[in-house]
């Protein structure tokens, strides 16, 4: 698990700017929302069933009002009520489904990881705090609504690194393969000669959006014909000249639906190779044919393309919790870096163990280290993390290749000390230093960068498959949308 701790390492989670973090979350109008009428009533006031919570009509006119005054803020055609009602359903539904994964899987969303994450975002934003809070409430969306979303954003980025990144493997192999492709060597560079032009100020960058019709896992094949046939419909009134944004909204089967299918803007490389070959030819505001996945048939729209200011403008929406940032420029000549030489012992929490049952045996242990006993056989026989064979041992580590709370323990540490019972997103740990040094990082840099935009393309087809297996396996009554409920259980 560390290891694939290691791949969360070079991803930046908590890089929202204001403006990004505004368009990701519900905004509440400043005018009145004229109430909804249902397109359907029904005498139990159920909307869903989603194994064994109720989703009530209510709460989905609630989040309809709310999402209807979204899409006004964003200048994007709002369907009709019962086309509304039946989007918003199936956020809600997905959003349900990740909630019991999580609570599971013991995934608990602390005060402190949001207080972190506010104060990362306002960082980003060269903002204090309480200047934030400022500009989120004058756009008129409350505080508590905004830590809500961030939470429920936080809530899922933590669920996929436990559940999808460690089994993600990027090889050397497919790293050298990578680098050859864009024409970098992996040997040290030598320095440009005086003539040569100055190096790009950073990748090329991509910003797509997409219509996602969703194929059910198991579908019979005129099943899967009549779902493509739907795409083809939607993919013909889009280049009729209806709205890209407006059809998202109503028929997308996707999750940034609400958002007019909104997906980011990355380096290309950074994409999904299906997206990335769908689209090279394509310029901003064009739209490719049908492109079908394991989850289904995508109809994409490049909504930016080319090379980035040199310098990132806040205006620019970056990457959402649990995107990787945009890679940036490679570096020329000697990257001298701290190294640190470290092992750990981890508590995983589950419903079972606790966060206070996880903190107190660490304590136990870590007073049975202070009395002589061996680290490495310790961590051999109590350490839930994949390093346990090899004594919690995670060999040196570059900064930023662990996540911040564990970085900043181990930062703090001497040689041969042990820390106090650290908490992170993956449980609870004991951090020994055994040795640092100091080291030319330069090729490592590239192949770091390398390994980020490979992982960057995989993650997200992987959790977006991991989630369809978790629906698949549900038991879920979707009384807005019966049809929805078809090939599952």
């Amino acid at each position: 698990m560390m290891r694939s701790l290691h791949v969360k390492r070079w991803l930046a989670a908590m890089s929202m700017s204001v403006l990004g973090a505004l368009s990701a979350q519900a905004a509440l109008a400043a005018e009145p929302a004229k109430p909804p009428q249902p397109s359907q009533q029904f005498v139990d006031g159920i909307a869903a069933i989603v194994n064994k919570q109720v989703i009530t009509l209510q709460q989905v006119n609630t989040e309809a009002r709310t999402a209807q005054e979204q899409l006004r803020r964003q200048n994007i055609p709002v369907p009709d009520h019962a086309v509304l009602q039946k989007q918003v359903l199936q956020r809600m539904i997905a959003e349900e489904l990740e909630r019991q994964e999580a609570e599971r899987l013991g995934i608990r969303v602390t005060d402190a990881q949001i207080d972190q994450a506010v104060q990362t975002i306002a960082q980003r934003n060269r903002l204090s705090p309480e200047q934030l809070r400022a500009e989120i409430e004058k756009s008129g969306v409350s505080w508590d609504d905004y830590l809500k979303n961030l939470r429920q954003e936080v809530r899922t980025d933590l669920l996929r690194q436990r559940a999808v990144d460690s089994t993600i493997v990027i090889s050397d192999a497919e790293i050298d393969a990578f680098l050859k492709t864009q024409g970098q060597q992996i040997a040290a560079p030598q320095q440009p000669a005086p003539q040569q032009a100055a190096p790009q100020s950073g990748p090329r960058i991509l910003g797509l959006a997409q219509i996602l019709v969703a194929v059910p896992e198991g579908a019979s094949s005129s099943q899967v014909q009549a779902l493509r046939q739907k795409a083809e419909e939607l993919l013909a009134r889009v280049r009729g000249g209806a709205d890209f944004a407006g059809v998202a909204a109503s028929s997308s089967d996707g999750p940034q639906a609400l958002s007019g299918g909104e997906l980011g803007v990355r380096p290309v490389d950074g994409w999904p190779d299906l997206f990335i070959n769908a689209t090279e030819n394509l310029q901003a505001g064009e739209v490719s044919n049908i492109v079908q996945s394991g989850n289904g048939f995508h109809i994409l729209k490049v909504l930016t393309r080319g090379q980035p200011q040199a310098a990132p403008s806040d205006a620019a929406a970056p990457p959402a919790l649990g995107q990787a940032a945009p890679a940036q420029p490679q570096q020329q000549g000697p990257m001298m870096v701290t190294q640190t030489h470290a092992r750990h012992i981890l508590i995983k929490t589950t419903q079972v163990m606790s966060d206070q049952k996880a903190e107190i045996r660490l304590n136990q242990l870590r007073q049975r280290l202070v009395n002589g006993e061996s680290f490495e056989d310790l961590a051999k026989r109590y350490s839930e993390d994949a390093s346990a064979p090899q004594g919690g041992d995670l060999g040196w580590l570059t900064p930023g290749e662990t996540v911040p709370p564990f970085e900043q323990a181990m930062n703090a540490l001497e040689p041969n000390q042990i820390s106090q019972p650290v908490q992170s997103q993956f449980g609870w740990h004991l951090i020994q230093v055994l040795d640092r040094r100091t080291k030319n990082m330069e090729n490592e840099f590239r192949r770091m960068q390398a390994r980020q935009l490979l992982f960057q393309r995989r993650v997200e087809p992987a959790f977006e498959d991991w989630l369809s297996q978790l629906r698949g396996q549900a038991y879920i009554d979707n009384r807005l949308d019966p049809a929805s409920n078809r090939g599952r259980r």
